[in-house]
């Protein structure tokens, strides 16, 4: 029976588009759409080498300017977060309504600059400020490379593009450790070939290298044209239709119980995504001994290799939910996945060596990386073209809200007034990640009922 309260979407998609000049329509699944999406995946594997590599030179920086572990929290939660969020919903709206391929172009300049800064840092306040500079220009990663995905993948092939490109973070992530562990290892050499770094410490010589990449990446993008808005159940013309900020607010209102219930439980997987990264290679070399030189590879191949191998598996999982009958099959899976987080991120704390703590760490990234994909694509096409780059800013706002605003911190607190020991930490990650992942499957659980209905009401529709 067909509602008698007409949704703001509903009402919207009835008025005609402007007419103007025609952008370029890009051919769905082309050699053309695999080069964006190789462009778009290093873009967010860039902006996430350049957000952390904070992580592995902790203790360095704690050392080099006399900080405490809750004080370095700020600057990796804090600092990031507050540009973060402020920028966040600026860059989504822009996504809706202008030029996305301009928007990342000038978001990778400005962020590999401030990533460069932080290299500069000699005092506290330094560093927070170059700091909040990467997060306010890394938030339009997310909104502008999904809304363009979306754009040149057809419903078919998007999620597995959308899974590929949610790789970003983790090999981003991974290669950070790798990249931090070379500029420790030989730090001396580079000092001697380039006299300009001599005055550096090893921790800003790593700040100032990894920002160089972004040049390049500004010039590939060049290459990648703006595409037009497209829907498969729209015309061209309400695939386009713009929305003002009242018809976009009046869109999420109506859709709150499964939107709100996705991010709240997209925000819980942030604090296991961000938290444990964060304190990981600490645990290790406080409690396990594991060499800093060292621990950066062992984590970054594990989280490259797990977390490649999560996210393609997403999709893949979701079709074997598919054929027994299933339509709701990304939340299920995320779900699922969940729940096996929580055991593997125990397993990860009670390990009695480094070598099993690796390996469960192995699992609990991949089991967080299965449901990024999925999730991605699913707020995508059930979404209007034109809202897909607020719907997209949301969801990374909150992950970033409640991921860097309660993990690193929550785990630095834990330890520092709960155990009073930084070799405690590894329980500290346990605690605060066992909790969240538990959480985070209860909300994919929950907005089960929500997705139906949205299901139901596209096919009626």
């Amino acid at each position: 029976m067909q509602s008698e309260r007409t949704t703001a979407e509903d009402r919207l998609l009835r008025t005609p588009l402007v007419q103007g000049q025609a952008p370029y329509i890009a051919v769905h699944d082309s050699p053309q759409s695999w080069y964006v999406l190789g462009l778009l995946t290093f873009s967010y594997a860039l902006a996430y080498i350049d957000r952390q590599l904070l992580n592995l030179l902790i203790d360095p920086i704690k050392h080099s300017l006399g900080v405490t572990d809750t004080q370095l929290s700020f600057i990796q939660g804090t600092a990031f977060i507050s540009a973060y969020l402020v920028a966040a919903p600026l860059f989504g709206r822009l996504a809706d309504i202008t030029n996305r391929r301009n928007i990342l172009l000038f978001g990778v300049c400005l962020w590999s600059i401030f990533t460069a800064l932080c290299g500069k840092a000699d005092t506290y306040t330094e560093l927070f400020l170059a700091r909040f500079g990467v997060g306010a220009s890394e938030a339009c990663v997310l909104p502008v490379c999904w809304s363009l995905l979306s754009d040149y993948f057809s419903e078919k092939r998007a999620p597995r593009a959308l899974s590929i490109f949610m790789l970003g973070p983790l090999l981003g992530g991974g290669f950070s450790l790798v990249a931090g562990g070379l500029v420790i290892a030989f730090a001396n050499n580079v000092r001697e070939a380039v006299p300009a770094f001599a005055h550096l410490a090893t921790w800003q010589l790593a700040f100032v290298l990894v920002g160089i990449p972004g040049a390049l990446l500004a010039a590939a993008l060049l290459m990648v044209r703006e595409p037009q808005r497209t829907s498969s159940t729209k015309s061209a013309a309400q695939a386009d239709r713009k929305f003002s900020l009242r018809e976009t607010g009046a869109y999420l209102w109506n859709f709150r119980a499964f939107y709100g219930k996705v991010y709240w439980g997209v925000g819980m997987i942030a604090v296991v995504v961000l938290g444990m990264p964060a304190w990981l290679p600490a645990y290790l070399i406080r409690y396990h001994g594991v060499a800093p030189a060292s621990v950066g590879y062992r984590i970054g191949v594990t989280v490259v290799l797990c977390g490649t191998a999560g996210v393609l598996a997403g999709p893949w999982v979701a079709r074997l939910f598919e054929r027994r009958g299933y339509q709701d099959t990304a939340l299920r899976v995320a779900g699922w996945s969940l729940v096996a987080l929580f055991g593997a991120t125990l397993a990860v704390v009670l390990a009695p060596n480094a070598e099993l703590a690796m390996a469960a760490t192995g699992l609990a990234v991949f089991t967080f990386s299965m449901p990024t994909g999925i999730l991605a694509a699913v707020t995508q096409f059930a979404t209007p073209p034109r809202l897909r780059g607020i719907v997209a800013s949301l969801y990374s706002f909150f992950a970033q809200l409640i991921g860097y605003g309660i993990g690193p911190t929550a785990i630095a607190l834990v330890t520092d007034k709960g155990f009073g020991d930084p070799k405690m930490v590894g329980y500290s990650i346990g605690i605060v990640c066992c909790i969240a992942s538990a959480m985070a499957a209860w909300m994919m659980f929950s907005a089960l009922p929500h997705y139906k209905r949205m299901l139901a009401r596209e096919q009626n529709a």
